[in-house]
């Protein structure tokens, strides 16, 4: 016979055998499920079935059952349930007549929401692990599975590895939370340090199309052996949305709603539900802070954020901040509820060599912010303004409404350049020195509309020593309030005075000149009327007379009126009487301290 016949043999009945081995053979449900269970028994699971079951030889024995119930003991909660069980077993155990976990799959199951129905179960497999067993699942798998009924984790899929050769595990896991697709991976593991107690090394990163999360360092067990565990390393967060990313995740945060893309990045230490940060940089728009912050969540069902941090930069730009404040003088009313900014406790100390809010210079700015439940308030306690200091403060605070808001205002500037302010906010250097003033001003209202017709207070502004630029105001009364034609004439034009000053008096919204006016060598003016926040607008009289005793009845009467960001000037007719000038024009001029205007 040929000697290749034999091996023609082999080979065949070898194939036949391997067939037979892969495919799913139909076994009785019920002793299936008993000789599973056995396995599961170790781990403190208690397995049900309703389903077909299956067995497959190759390559490795496999064990699968339909429409499985896990729960947490015999007499326990339920931890999954409606999905198809595959296991993988033990091919020595098999031979030994025992029934042992190689690795298992669970398939379309719904999962308990109920954190503590796990807990039994997850301290068998530590105490398994401290009693030195050495068998174990050598990897886990979840395909389409859900938590509850799926509303905030549906899709997930979970690929838990932890080979019998190596003593890490790793494991990648990909699901939808609240409607977001989301990638977390966690590698470099050690199960056995847990188990004892020990500090472990990871590695861990989440993903999702709006930003992510990085950390590396080392896990422990939590110090009261409850709660979260206690994690030190370093970490990066990205977010190109806080507030949409904070949405996402369930959670509040102080002022996250006037926040943008934020990153945060540094060395960390976190136990139970706090996490301080020795070394940390912020990322605000296109602003870097570096400094040093901590981060504690409160107790109860729901928790309050608390965030402490003293942070500095080279350059800080307030525009995003102040733009919500502006929004305050629109005209389209605003919201003033404190709710959406109130959402968590904020301590933040902010220092930075230079400070910009749109087109305007600050250096060496201190500056703070406190929130609290139903309060906020924002001071500058210190910024440089073109050679001269600039501070102030806003409070919020909630009123009995939690609707309403009370708003409170002050602040001061030093010896400021009035021509290098103007000439950055876009209005041009016509007028130039050193400028001071102060403002104190408060209401209560629910939007911005509402608080503009109930905003009362004071505000004062003077320059000392200064100049108009483009218009000599001498000549101007000389011409009878024709100004001068030509480039030439207002480019030399130029009107020195030893003082301008404006008080104004506000009350619903309406302010009041209560002190207005210019005195110079040869010019001397006053102004009176108001100028409305609710309406934007400014109406306003004013006399114009030269000092000079030579010509003491040459005068100019004038108006200013119309939107406060447009007004119009024009001149009186000379039969109407003049204003007082609160500024004493000489008796020369032949005025009366207490004359009045008059309009027909």
């Amino acid at each position: 016979m040929s000697p290749r016949r034999p091996i023609f043999v082999v080979a065949l009945g070898g194939l036949i055998l391997a067939g037979l081995g892969l495919q799913d053979w139909s076994v009785d449900g019920g002793r299936a499920m008993t000789f599973a269970g056995h396995a599961l028994d170790d781990y403190g699971l208690a397995l049900t079935a309703q389903g077909p079951a299956s067995l497959r030889l190759l390559p490795i024995p496999r064990l699968s059952l339909g429409r499985v119930r896990i729960a947490a003991g015999p007499t326990g909660p339920t931890l999954a349930e409606g999905g198809r069980l595959t296991i993988d077993l033990d091919p020595l155990g098999l031979l030994a007549g025992r029934a042992a976990l190689g690795g298992l799959r669970l398939d379309d199951a719904r999962l308990s929401p109920d954190a503590a129905a796990w807990r039994a179960p997850l301290a068998q497999l530590a105490v398994r692990m401290r009693s030195g067993l050495t068998q174990r699942p050598r990897w886990i798998a979840l395909s389409g599975a859900r938590i509850g009924n799926g509303d905030d984790a549906r899709d997930i899929d979970v690929d838990l590895s932890w080979p019998f050769w190596s003593a890490s595990a790793e494991a990648h896991a990909g699901l939808t939370w609240r409607g977001v697709p989301t990638r977390i991976a966690l590698t470099h593991l050690l199960p056995a340090y847990i188990a004892q107690g020990l500090r472990t090394p990871f590695t861990a990163s989440v993903t999702w199309p709006d930003g992510s999360l990085a950390a590396k360092g080392t896990a422990g067990s939590p110090p009261d052996g409850d709660g979260l565990p206690a994690l030190a390393g370093r970490a990066r967060f990205e977010s190109r949305s806080l507030p949409r990313t904070l949405a996402w995740l369930g959670r509040d945060a102080p002022l996250a709603a006037l926040a943008g893309a934020f990153s945060l990045e540094g060395r960390f230490e976190a136990a139970d539900r706090s996490v301080s940060w020795p070394s940390l940089r912020v990322g605000l728009g296109d602003d870097v802070l570096d400094g040093a912050g901590a981060v504690t969540l409160g107790a109860g069902t729901a928790p309050r954020l608390s965030v402490q941090a003293t942070l500095a930069a080279e350059t800080l730009n307030l525009s995003p901040l102040m733009g919500d404040l502006i929004k305050l003088f629109e005209s389209e009313p605003t919201s003033l509820a404190l709710a959406p900014l109130t959402k968590g406790d904020l301590d933040l100390r902010l220092s930075a060599a230079e400070g910009r809010v749109g087109p305007v210079q600050a250096q060496d700015l201190a500056a703070s912010i406190l929130v609290r439940d139903g309060a906020v308030e924002i001071a500058v306690n210190r910024a440089r303004l073109q050679d001269g200091t600039l501070k102030g403060r806003l409070t919020l605070s909630s009123a009995e409404d939690p609707a309403e808001t009370e708003v409170r205002m002050q602040g001061s500037l030093d010896r400021v350049d009035a021509g290098t302010l103007l000439g950055e906010i876009g209005a041009g250097r016509w007028m130039s020195g050193p400028l001071q003033g102060q403002f104190s001003l408060e209401g209560s209202a629910r939007d911005s509309a509402g608080l503009l017709a109930h905003l009362g207070g004071r505000a004062t502004l003077s320059v000392d020593g200064g100049a108009i630029a483009g218009l000599d105001l001498a000549e101007l009364v000389h011409r009878n309030g024709v100004v001068p034609a030509g480039a030439l004439a207002r480019r030399n034009g130029r009107t020195v005075f030893e003082r301008a000053a404006i008080t104004l008096r506000f009350s619903d919204g309406i302010g009041e000149f209560a002190e207005s006016g210019l005195r110079g060598p040869s010019v001397g003016a006053s102004l009176q009327g108001q100028v409305s926040l609710p309406g934007r607008r400014i109406e306003a009289r004013g006399d114009l007379a030269l000092r000079a005793l030579a010509d003491p009845a040459r005068g100019l009467l004038f108006e200013v009126s119309g939107p406060w960001d447009a007004p119009t000037a024009q001149i009186v007719s000379h039969g109407e009487a003049m204003l007082p000038d609160p500024f004493k024009v000489p008796a020369a001029l032949g005025l009366s301290g207490t004359a009045r205007a008059y309009a027909p």
